[in-house]
């Protein structure tokens, strides 16, 4: 599990797990992540987790937020990012064991120069042979797509073919669709409203989306749907 390490002046104060899927980082005590500063905003950013990824992004703070000294508005983090904020610095860290850690143990490759295995010694012909059924075939993940249906681009389709599609508008509100094995999710990202799936407001967790719901972000309806 990825983590966040808020230190301020070389001092570290605490470790934040990233245990969440949306986790909002402000000077209010409403906040995941509360830094109680005057330079830091009322809602300053939120870090979206989704699988292995994080990313990070500005809520139109009024001091701004930067990575590795560089002003953000969107950023996905990669292992030992530095996040500053006025004084304070969050710095990402990703767990060794992790997938795509820096130590994360894979089976070991034989290098190229390495003898080959003997082969095994071939069943003798009276030997009676047993007889193997096929190994199943994992059946391919239906493509999802989204439709606009209202609109000046409407009958336009996107399809969902990336491991994160982001949606809306930036600054009014803005969502993202997660591809995982287990299908597709929506997940809030920006904005005071929340999108809206056949009409009803989801939360801060991600939302499954089912063949051929109608999602709503900022004012945009959209068809998601499958194709194989």
């Amino acid at each position: 599990m990825a983590k966040l390490v808020l230190s301020m002046d070389g001092l570290v104060l605490k470790e934040i797990a990233l245990n969440k899927e949306r986790m909002t980082i402000g000077r209010r005590p409403t906040n995941d992540i509360q830094i109680d500063n005057l330079a830091i905003s009322g809602e300053h950013a939120v870090v979206v987790t989704i699988l292995n990824d994080s990313f990070l992004e500005d809520l139109n703070s009024t001091n701004g937020t930067l990575v590795n000294s560089q002003p953000i508005n969107k950023h996905f983090l990669k292992n030992g990012d530095v996040v500053e904020l006025g004084k304070y610095k969050l710095k990402y860290i990703v767990d060794a064991s992790s997938p795509g850690g820096p130590n994360y143990e894979r089976s070991p490759e034989r290098p190229a120069d390495a003898p080959k295995p003997a082969p095994a010694p071939a069943p003798e012909a009276s030997a009676p042979q047993a007889i193997l059924s096929p190994a199943p075939v994992a059946e391919p993940m239906a493509v999802g797509y989204v439709q606009v249906l209202n609109g000046a681009r409407a009958g336009r389709e996107l399809k969902l073919s990336k491991e994160l599609t982001t949606l809306g508008k930036p600054g009014r509100q803005v969502a993202v669709i997660a591809k995982r094995a287990q299908g597709y999710f929506i997940t809030h990202v920006e904005g005071q409203s929340f999108p809206t799936v056949n009409g009803q407001m989801i939360d801060v967790q991600a939302h499954p989306l089912n063949n051929h719901d109608v999602i709503e972000i900022a004012g945009i309806k959209m068809e998601f749907f499958l194709k194989e």
